[in-house]
């Protein structure tokens, strides 16, 4: 019996099998099993009716014709290895069969080399079925790794879409917090311009307080002496009409006095004039322009105009000034309205601060305030130093800063110190403070020389 039936119907069977898709399942598996089912009634019509021969090459055309559409139908690449695996069986099992059809004289020679490569078209058939199971398993493990890799990229694409979306989302917040920033920013800016000039303003009304008292005085001597003046034009004049009999020493004397008190009255006003040009340098918007400028006139004028100012607040008030100019320093190029900011600055809370231990020390203590300059090879040094109660160590590196202040509410706005910061630092020169606790505080300023 032909081992045909038996590979026909295994070689269906593996075939339905590996069609994988339900696409392909659903279009050739019908067909498949019709072709099983035909072989299987062929194969029991064969054992019934004893008809070898004719059904043996009945075997052999269908299993040809089998192994030919397996080998044209694209679908069916993937059995085209069995195709080659079991064709050498069955090419040989057809040779036996036609041999067994010629004469005796010719079959029995024939037979013997078709009998010898018939055991070898089996041997071939099973290592190539075992080459071709290994190839499929290495097929199949590399499809599945595919498969893994391609759940792997939709799995990494979908995180990549979700990180996307949150990167998005987080940039949309960053974006408005940014805005916000941008605004507050804004606002800040706005406020802080708004306090600067309320320093500015608070700084221009102890200068003010100061110059009123300084200008009363030449306005004073003016009047004083237009006042004496008045009464020697009269006297004159008395003289004058006594005609022969006036005394013209007394006439000279009188002319001598007038001219002396219009010296005076020239001089005073022209130290009124001097101060009112003063305030108004310092009302005005800095133009930032540096010019050549005496520091010692501006130290001592601005110390006095501080002084004067906090006189007319507190009129009991009352502290011992001690000056100590370099007459070497000459003309330096600076802004004089922003140094004379800072040294009002410097000042200002100098006298407060011998003010404040005043008011704690009623006796056995002596406000002071020292003022000096020096030249040191290119720089200019300035010292501002109180007796006062100082500043603590802990707050010592903030006052600097802008907005702190250690005066009560409403009494210092914390930015007169960072403008002067400021100041410095635009002139290239720094600032410096020494303090002590209880024993005072001192401010030294380096300026440098510039031509």
């Amino acid at each position: 019996m032909s081992a045909e039936p038996i590979i026909l119907f295994f070689l269906l069977r593996y075939l339905k099998k590996k069609l994988g898709t339900p696409e392909l399942l659903e279009r050739w598996g019908k067909k498949i099993n019709y072709a099983m089912m035909g072989i299987g009634v062929l194969f029991v019509v064969q054992i019934v009716s004893g008809l070898q021969i004719l059904f043996d090459w009945v075997w052999h055309a269908a299993t040809l014709y089998i192994l030919y559409k397996i080998y044209i139908e694209k679908e069916f690449q993937h059995a085209r290895n069995l195709v080659l695996a079991v064709l050498p069986v069955i090419i040989v099992s057809v040779l036996k069969d036609a041999v067994n059809l010629l004469p005796d004289s010719i079959s029995d020679t024939l037979i013997k080399y078709v009998g010898f490569a018939y055991p070898f078209s089996f041997i071939w058939m099973i290592y190539m079925l075992v080459v071709f199971n290994k190839q499929q398993k290495a097929l199949e493990k590399e499809k599945k790794k595919r498969h893994e890799e391609e759940q792997l990229n939709k799995i990494i694409a979908a995180k990549k879409d979700e990180l996307e979306i949150m990167v998005n989302q987080r940039t949309a917040e960053i974006l408005k917090q940014k805005e916000e920033l941008e605004n507050t920013l804004v606002e800040l800016r706005a406020t802080q311009s708004q306090l600067i000039h309320s320093e500015k303003m608070a700084s221009l009304g102890e200068l003010t307080a100061g110059i009123a008292h300084e200008i009363q005085n030449p306005l004073n001597f003016v009047n004083n002496f237009s006042e004496v003046n008045k009464e020697l034009i009269e006297e004159l004049k008395e003289e004058m009409k006594r005609g022969a009999e006036a005394d013209a020493d007394l006439q000279e004397e009188i002319l001598l006095d007038l001219a002396q008190n219009l010296e005076k009255i020239n001089f005073h006003g022209k130290r009124a004039d001097a101060i009112v040009k003063s305030m108004l340098q310092h009302s005005r918007a800095n133009a930032g322009q540096q010019e050549p400028t005496d520091i010692n006139a501006l130290a001592d004028e601005y110390l006095r105009l501080s002084y004067h100012g906090i006189r007319a607040k507190d009129k009991i008030f009352n502290a011992t000034i001690h000056t100590g100019f370099d007459e070497n320093i000459g003309k330096i190029n600076l802004v004089p309205q922003d140094i004379g900011r800072v040294l009002l600055n410097l000042y200002n809370n100098a006298f407060y601060a011998v003010a404040e231990k005043k008011q704690q020390q009623q006796q056995h203590y002596d406000p002071a305030i020292t003022v000096s300059t020096k030249k040191i090879n290119n720089k200019v040094e300035i010292r501002v130093k109180d007796n006062g109660n100082g500043i603590p160590q802990k707050v010592l590196d903030k006052i600097f800063q802008p907005f702190f202040t250690t005066k009560p509410t409403g009494q210092g706005t914390g930015l007169g110190l960072s403008l002067s910061y400021d100041i410095i630092r635009a002139h290239g020169g720094e600032i410096k403070v020494d303090t002590t606790e209880g024993a005072g505080t001192e401010f030294i300023i380096y300026l440098p020389v510039t031509q």
